[in-house]
């Protein structure tokens, strides 16, 4: 289990739990917040219903102060879409993230000798908010911007440890797990193992199950705005389990630094 700050609760066994103590009304709110935003399209308000499973009333109401707020906005034919307040609020968050990461990568980069990465959540996948690139010819790029499926990737998988089962059972259902390797997880059950073991251990790996020939490994970022993960990517060759093992507790102590400036700054409560 994590276990660099003995006082704090692991925010991958928080995922697990599902306890958040928080309002019923915001969390439901952002619920459909969260509905809409993985949605392919604009959304009905029937679908939201049988996505949700709240009340139609519930629904009206909050949609209602929703879009009278600007966080999301109905269509000429009555269907529902973020607005752009929502917008501006999630780049705004993904720019604080990376700005506070970016100055602890070099160091990792330095000591790793590997390509360096923060990745959030975004909606029903993982986006690419900082990278610091491995100094060596042969290396790994992740570019800031780039999106990439949760099931594929190890800071995709750090992220979904920290959800809730049913959180996850929900962004497995909307996404689904097309494989894109030949070592890539296509069943939901083996997914699940998975992240059991991330939650228990306190890291994931991506056994080029992304890409061919790449290894990854991530830990959490805990005390963000949005939940996030900090990784490293290799040719696999140099990323062997003897690597790992040296190389984890710089990417924790990383991870544990950027949360800690985080926190600093005053800007955003501690998660968990």
């Amino acid at each position: 289990m994590l276990g660099d700050h003995q006082n704090e609760p692991s925010p991958l066994a928080a995922g697990k739990s599902g306890q958040s103590g928080g309002v019923q009304s915001l969390e439901r709110a952002f619920d459909l917040v969260e509905l809409i935003a993985s949605a392919p399209g604009p959304i009905a308000l029937s679908r939201l219903a049988e996505l949700s499973h709240l009340p139609p009333p519930t629904i009206h109401r909050l949609v209602r102060t929703l879009v009278r707020r600007g966080y999301i906005r109905q269509t000429p034919n009555r269907l529902y879409v973020l607005g752009p307040r929502f917008m501006r609020l999630g780049d705004a968050a993904r720019r604080v993230v990376g700005s506070w990461a970016e100055r602890h990568l070099s160091d990792l980069v330095d000591l790793s000798g590997e390509t360096v990465h923060v990745a959030v959540l975004d909606y029903d996948g993982a986006l690419y908010v900082a990278q610091v690139p491995s100094k060596h010819h042969m290396r790994i790029f992740t570019d800031v911007g780039r999106r990439v499926r949760l099931h594929l990737s190890a800071v995709g998988k750090v992220l979904l440890a920290q959800m809730t089962d049913q959180r996850i059972r929900e962004a497995v259902d909307r996404q689904g797990m097309p494989a894109q390797t030949p070592k890539s997880i296509t069943s939901f059950d083996v997914l699940q193992k998975e992240i059991e073991e991330v939650r228990a251990r306190g890291y994931a790996i991506d056994n080029g199950e992304q890409e061919v020939g790449m290894r990854c490994m991530a830990v959490p970022v805990p005390g963000m705005p949005t939940l996030s993960a900090l990784g490293i990517s290799s040719p696999e060759q140099r990323l062997p389990d003897e690597a790992i093992a040296r190389i984890l507790p710089q990417l924790k102590e990383t991870a544990a630094r950027i949360s800690e400036d985080a926190l600093r700054q005053g800007e955003t409560p501690k998660r968990g």
